[in-house]
């Protein structure tokens, strides 16, 4: 098992942005696991590792972490794609070029606390003293902020229309109706051919819809760019959680109308009955690795608010029982339910069907898994991941019974056009027709 990082308390905050600005522009496989732009709660993580595959033997019944540190010592950053995870769960899936997913073991690191607003060192003790003066002498400059995208914006190429998005819809809801699922969670993807710069990209991105678990890690070829609000996992001293999303409004800029979107979402008896399917999918995952009776619902349905939509979440918490690693955490829980309907199996056997080619990244999950045991692991939604001159954008929403096609459509919609915006695209015509949205 690789050693922990040392770790050291720099006397003044150093901006983020310059940080990764300059990490990004001298080395190949680089993260930044971020807590959104203006935080003013949680951690970031700026950095830059060797390739590595994920361990699958990392304990998570441990004692609580040192909190006189950051909460990530070292240890694997990087992402697992949708197929690889379904395949595992005994799914069929499509051959993706992001199989196995990336991963990379941190060797330096720049956390970032940002309710104390303090910056951390991290890197083996022999260099420790070098990485510590290169992040104290990175300064801040006019260039570390977004360039916006010259030129007319670009057209994304989707791979369904919404006439076909909608005849996939009523297809789940007659697999609903035979008893074969009760939610599935159908997806589509856009394309945005061109070069990109990722980190313009990013900046864009992060500037008009930060999120708590934003992030930009690039290993090897691809790179993903994460706007996501959801939290897929999370582990520290031998407790897991996991905070669903199912239920998406788009905001107003006029208040009284965006507390209505609100208050309408929180109410509605569709999105409940969507959120708390997987509410009790998740509670049936963990207890598959959690200690019997230690499964907790800390939070049903509280909506919660970002710059592009209002969503419904909720919490699911359980204790690990004694000898659970990693590798036995995501083989109870991934896919996300949130990401595949329920029940699982069956919903990830009918959806390879009607969805008509991979999902790669999106639908995964991205993040950290540290050598003591604490993990934090985020879904990839709200996201874009480039490769080459390519870069692809995912989205989809639950589908019940209840589902309103029209508002299915434009709910997806609603989900790709920020990241399609800081790509400097829009969505095709069809999709982008005010009368679905």
């Amino acid at each position: 098992m690789p050693e922990r990082l040392s770790a050291r308390l720099l006397p003044a905050w150093v901006d983020p942005v310059a940080v990764f600005r300059s990490l990004e522009a001298a080395h190949a496989d680089v993260f930044w696991l971020d807590a959104g732009a203006d935080a003013r709660t949680g951690w970031s993580f700026i950095g830059r590792g060797i390739a590595a595959a994920l361990p699958s033997d990392v304990r998570l019944d441990v004692a609580p972490p040192d909190t006189t540190t950051p909460p990530f010592t070292g240890g694997w950053v990087g992402w697992l794609d949708y197929e690889t995870g379904a395949r595992a769960a005994g799914a069929p899936a499509f051959a993706s070029t992001d199989q196995g997913g990336s991963w990379v073991l941190a060797t330096h690191v720049v956390a970032f606390d940002h309710a104390a607003g303090q910056t951390w060192v991290l890197a083996h003790d022999d260099a420790l003293a070098a990485w510590t003066a290169v992040v104290a002498a990175t300064s801040a400059s006019v260039t570390d902020v977004a360039t916006p995208r010259g030129g007319a914006p670009l057209i994304a190429e989707a791979r369904h229309d919404p006439d076909e998005y909608v005849g996939l819809i009523q297809r789940c809801r007659e697999l609903i109706r035979a008893g074969i699922a009760y939610q599935l969670c159908l997806t589509t993807r856009f394309r945005v051919p061109g070069d990109h710069d990722p980190l313009e990209v990013y900046l864009r991105l992060r500037s008009a819809t930060p999120a708590h678990h934003g992030g930009f890690v690039r290993i090897g070829r691809r790179t993903l760019l994460s706007a996501s609000p959801e939290q897929f996992l999370y582990a520290e001293g031998g407790t897991v959680r996991t905070r669903p999303i199912k239920g998406t409004r788009p905001r107003s800029v006029d208040p009284v109308e965006d507390a209505a979107l609100a208050a309408e979402l929180a109410v509605n008896t569709k999105e409940r009955a969507e959120n708390v399917m997987i509410v009790d999918l998740m509670r049936n995952d963990l207890s598959r690795i959690c200690e019997p009776g230690s499964i907790r619902v800390e939070g049903l349905w509280v909506v919660e608010s970002y710059p592009a939509v209002h969503q419904l979440v909720s919490t699911v918490t359980g204790t690990v029982a004694a000898g659970t690693t990693v590798g036995s955490l995501l083989e109870a829980a991934f896919p996300a339910g949130s990401m595949t309907g329920a029940p699982k199996l069956s919903a990830m056997t009918r959806l390879h069907d009607l969805e008509g080619g991979p999902r790669g990244i999106y639908a995964g999950c991205f993040g950290y898994v540290g050598i003591d045991g604490t993990l934090d692991l985020a879904m990839v939604i709200r996201s874009i991941v480039i490769e080459a001159d390519d870069a692809v954008v995912g989205a989809g929403g639950g589908i019940t019974w209840g589902s309103d096609p029209s508002a299915e459509v434009a709910e997806v919609a609603t989900k790709a056009r920020a990241p399609l915006a800081a790509l400097g695209a829009v969505l095709p015509v069809l999709w982008g027709s005010d009368i679905l949205n």
